[in-house]
This record gives structure tokens, sequence and C-alpha cells, in this order.
């Protein structure tokens, strides 16, 4: 029996994303490598071989899995399974991420760019020995080779502390696991952690010099720097 209204016109199925397929054949490689929590992935270089594909497009996947919590990237170390997950699961959640790293994003604008605002107004010495030590752990990391993602953690934190305001601090707290997200994806870019970092020190000395409307101006390009993530392309 036909319905009255005609019939239903299918959707065109989303192509999927090469760094989703990529994320599904690394999941069956951990899964016919009977991989267990704790196990190291294979190099990065062999990895990208086997794969066919390049270094740069295979990082977006294995940041996708880190984001997600299946995978720990150590600096020295390579890729650390955290715990084996189903294809569907990961691509559910992947997708689920990536349209919600807009609102993310928009957090971010409204509540870091007052934050470094009232920093500039209100940082006292101790606050700007913080901001400085943070940048001097980013840059140690980066010139180690690693993303530096500790030291940019240790920068907002500190740009969070020199604002004084507690409410806006407990706001930051709560989305702090979905910034981490965001953080993990940017400073995976190539080039990326130097530009960050060349960003922290424009807002710091904003912040020092007491340049409130530079310190928010600087805070803002700084997240539209770090908001251009693979995922959003």
């Amino acid at each position: 029996m036909t319905d009255a209204t005609g019939p239903q016109l299918l959707g065109r199925l989303a192509r999927p994303r090469l760094y989703e397929q990529l994320v599904e054949q690394l999941l069956g490689y951990i899964e016919s490598a009977k991989l267990r929590p704790g196990d190291l992935l294979p190099a990065e270089r062999e990895l990208a071989e086997r794969l066919g594909v390049s270094r740069a497009t295979l990082a977006q996947a294995l940041v996708a899995l880190e984001v997600l919590g299946v995978i720990d990237v150590q600096h020295g170390t390579g890729a650390v399974l955290r715990h084996r997950a189903s294809v569907a699961s990961v691509i559910k959640g992947l997708r689920e991420h990536r349209s919600r790293l807009p609102d993310i994003v928009e957090a971010r604008s409204t509540l870091e760019v007052r934050l470094a605002a009232l920093a500039a107004e209100r940082r006292t010495d101790e606050d700007l020995a913080a901001i400085g030590q943070a940048l001097d752990t980013m840059q140690a990391e980066i010139d180690d080779g690693d993303r530096g993602a500790h030291g940019d953690e240790l920068f907002h934190q500190a740009v969070t502390g020199a604002a004084h305001s507690p409410v806006i601090a407990q706001l930051m707290a709560f989305i702090g696991e979905m910034v981490l997200e965001t953080r993990l994806e940017s400073l995976a870019q190539p080039g990326r952690p130097e530009q960050s970092l060349t960003s922290h020190r424009d807002i710091a000395e904003a912040i020092r010099v007491q340049d409130a409307t530079a310190a928010a101006a600087a805070m803002q390009r700084h997240i539209e720097l770090v908001s251009d993530v693979a995922l959003l392309e």
C-alpha cells in the first residue's frame, strides 16, 4: 500500500571523513592485534606506511582517538591503548564531539576574553610570576619536541587566577574537560604550538602593562587561532 503522501526520498549518505576511515582502520588493527590497555601501538611512521597516508593525516586520527580517551599519546613513548572501544561508539562520539566544538569556542570567547581584561586590571606580582612560569614550561616542552599542552593549560589557569573572579573561574572549571578536547586538537596542528606560545606572550605582555583592552583583543585573537582545528573543516 502506497503512502498517501507519496514515496519517501532517501537522504544522501554523508561520505565518511578520511580521519573517520582511519579511526575505523586503527580500531580494526587494535582488535586484530589483540592489544590490551597499556600496550603500545606501532610508531607513527610504521602506521602511516601500513595505511598509505601521510603522518600528518594519521596524527589527526590519533588525536581524535586521544580526545575520546581511547589512546594516550605520550611524548617519547608513542600511542598507548587506554581501552578498547567499538567502531560504532567511537564514530558516534567523534561526530557528537565535532558538532559541539563551535559551542566550546563560543564559550571560551565569552569567558576567557573577559578574564584576560580582568587579569590586566587586577593582576599581582605573584600572578605575573605564575603566568611567566607557565610560558617557560610551554617553551621547554616545545623545545623538547612536545606539543606544550601542559604549559598551555597552566597559562590559561594562571590568567584565570589573575582575574580574581571566583564565579567566572567556576564556569571555566565547568567547561574544563571540553576545553581540553580543543587544546589537544589545536596543538596537534603543524606549527601550532609555536604560534600558540607567541599569542600567549602577547596576552601576557598586555596583562603585565595592565592594558585591559589589549589583553582582551589578544585573547580573542588567540581563541580564533586555536579554534582552527581539523575536525571543524
